[in-house]
């Protein structure tokens, strides 16, 4: 795997934008500023069969749509500099069409009201059951039209 992940960070970014893709998986983004919070939600994805990728920061989340778009993204709300709001809001202005699942420790009505609000498919406190956080991602996976539908 290793091996794979450095041939494919050789390659220039349009070449992997035009690569065929085949997936096994969903691909399941992880935005955390907090690096413990991003490898236990990888192991859990992981053993739920999803691919995972992890952002330290909401910035870099959105970078990485310039080469390719994963089928949903676990995202924090509070993080430094552009936080999980924020994401939500260039997603939905930039006209992507991907499932937000926010997964914070903020349980404030008002936070929670404007996350929704804004189109998340899910909002839950970080100690959600780990079931109803998979079957809120699978079901968010399976509601949301692919890029390219009308």
């Amino acid at each position: 795997m290793r091996r794979a992940t450095a041939a494919l960070a050789a390659l220039p970014a349009s070449r992997l934008c035009s690569m065929p893709v085949s997936k096994a998986q969903p691909l399941i983004a992880v935005v955390d500023d907090e690096e413990p919070n991003r490898i236990a939600l990888r192991r859990l994805l992981r053993a739920a069969k999803f691919d995972v990728e992890m952002f330290p920061s909401g910035a870099a989340f959105l970078e990485s749509l310039k080469s390719h778009q994963p089928d949903c993204v676990v995202l924090d709300i509070h993080m430094p500099g552009l936080g999980g709001l924020a994401v939500q809001a260039r997603l939905v202005e930039s006209g992507v069409r991907l499932p937000v699942i926010f997964l914070t420790a903020d349980d404030s009505a008002q936070i929670r009201e404007r996350a929704l609000a804004g189109g998340a498919s899910a909002y839950f406190r970080k100690m959600v059951d780990r079931d109803t956080l998979l079957d809120a991602i699978t079901t968010a996976i399976a509601q949301t039209p692919g890029p390219d539908a009308p």
